[in-house]
């Protein structure tokens, strides 16, 4: 299984701010705990320096990104506030057939909403969730159920 860690960076910040990355250790530990054969691929994790790219790097950082949420099997996105960034990348996974998991107390936001086959509220609870093994049979239930539709 393949999963891509989505999440907030520059949200809503003005120049070259960046929203706390810890989150994405977080993920990673427990969806390696959980999923021990799983690829994790964490977009901060070779891009750290994103923000002094030149914008030809940037963009085609960013383009590849979107693309790959289309490629892999879920998409994890950690949104404690809007992000458009990860709005795109939970876009080009649903709409590849993607599962997409969000995190977000954003519960009415159209994105989150439409866009996410399941959500948590918080990191703690998705953790939680993520060991005891739910996320997992979630995402079973999400691929069952798409290829069921996909048969009929």
């Amino acid at each position: 299984m393949r999963f891509f860690l989505a999440g907030i960076m520059q949200g809503s910040h003005f120049g070259d701010a960046m929203h706390t990355q810890s989150y994405r250790t977080r993920l990673t530990e427990a969806l390696a705990a959980a999923f021990p054969q799983a690829e994790i691929y964490d977009p901060f994790a070779g891009h750290a320096d994103s923000l002094s790219y030149s914008a030809e790097a940037a963009r085609g950082v960013f383009l590849r990104h979107n693309e790959m949420c289309g490629e892999v099997d879920v998409v994890v996105a950690y949104i404690p506030e809007a992000s458009m960034g990860t709005a795109i990348e939970m876009w080009e996974a649903f709409r590849n057939g993607r599962v997409v998991l969000c995190i977000s107390p954003l519960a009415k936001n159209w994105v989150v909403k439409f866009c996410s086959h399941a959500r948590w509220d918080d990191l703690d609870q998705f953790c939680a969730d993520v060991a005891s093994g739910l996320v997992s049979e979630r995402i079973d239930g999400i691929v069952a159920e798409r290829e069921s539709s996909a048969a009929s």
